[in-house]
């Protein structure tokens, strides 16, 4: 991944000019670096121009939230309109045509934009597996920099933990995150009744013997740090899973060792009434019987090996409702 150790010498004296009036250095995104080429060696772009520089313009505006037109490479009044705006709020010559002057600011003013997150990740507390408009904003600007290539969807799974773990590296900032014992002094002081950390015991198979587990903080951690991990049919590793997979993978990591399938999963524990935290779910989809299977989050949630990847679900939805066979207890 670009940008962990080694950073390549940017464009043109342009890149020099921000070294020095910026703290932190950075090598951008590959496909950000051809745009900013794109633009910084293009002629002044005016009314009746066409062409990629002008895309590039546009949506460089559009993701500083300067520009609410189409990215059609058409250098129309609205892109006019907007390059005065743009013009006015950084005190240039305000005249509507995007000269060096105004590229340049313009360069400079994006690359800010995808800085600020970076530079709060000192003041901000991310947990693995939360979902926010946030850790969007996080991804996009490692994205920026170069960092991370995985999906903008505001979860922060392995991928985008392991991004702002070589930003942070590279430029010594601390980002703190409640894990490990964090995790679970945080559950203790906040739970609820069905949040009590469970110790339970299942007779599994003829050729296994009976022993004590805890099933409580420490596998929903280990689950949620492998959010987004893709979707693999026969897969068991971080590198894919299918559903009944990563329950083995997850729980293995806790000393419990489930059966490969959902159907042996499903003998191989205990009915319960209602779902705890750390509980298994099942939902019949696609065959007859149990086919596939999450871990009970609480509030409804689960998380599983879905079609999307390692995903969080609610148990409500109209697709999960239907199909759901019931609730079941691991321990060993």
């Amino acid at each position: 991944m670009p940008g962990m150790s080694q950073h390549p010498v940017l464009f043109g004296t342009l890149a020099t000019s921000f070294a020095i009036s910026q703290p932190l250095s950075f090598v951008l995104d590959v496909n950000i670096q051809e745009q900013n080429k794109v633009l910084s060696e293009s002629k002044t772009l005016t009314y009746g121009t066409h062409n990629e520089a002008v895309s590039v313009l546009q949506k460089k505006l559009k993701n500083i939230n300067m520009f609410k037109g189409e990215e059609d490479g058409k250098f129309g009044v609205m892109t006019e309109h907007y390059v005065k705006k743009f013009q006015a709020k950084y005190q240039l010559n305000v005249n509507g045509r995007a000269n060096k002057e105004t590229i340049y600011k313009l360069i400079q003013k994006e690359r800010e934009h995808y800085l600020e997150p970076l530079k709060n990740l000192e003041e901000e507390t991310i947990d693995v597996g939360m979902y926010s408009e946030d850790v969007k904003k996080i991804q996009s600007a490692l994205h920026y920099f170069g960092y991370y290539q995985g999906k903008i969807d505001g979860i922060y799974g392995p991928l985008t933990k392991e991004a702002a773990k070589a930003f942070q590296e590279d430029h010594k900032i601390p980002v703190k995150t409640k894990l490990d014992k964090q995790f679970v002094q945080q559950l203790e002081q906040t739970k609820t009744p069905d949040q009590d950390a469970i110790v339970h015991t299942v007779q599994k198979t003829p050729d296994t013997k009976t022993v004590k587990v805890s099933v409580s903080g420490d596998v929903i951690q280990i689950a949620k740090s492998y959010l987004g991990a893709p979707y693999r049919w026969g897969g068991e590793s971080p590198s894919g899973f299918d559903c009944s997979g990563y329950l083995q993978f997850v729980f293995s990591q806790v000393g419990v060792q489930l059966p490969r399938t959902v159907s042996d999963i499903w003998n191989a524990t205990t009915p319960v009434q209602k779902p705890s935290v750390g509980d298994l779910v099942f939902y019949e989809t696609y065959k007859p019987g149990p086919s596939h299977a999450g871990i009970y989050l609480g509030n409804g949630s689960f998380i599983h090996a879905g079609n999307n990847g390692v995903e969080i679900s609610n148990m409500s939805g109209s697709y999960w409702q239907q199909r759901y066979l019931g609730a079941k207890r691991v321990s060993q």
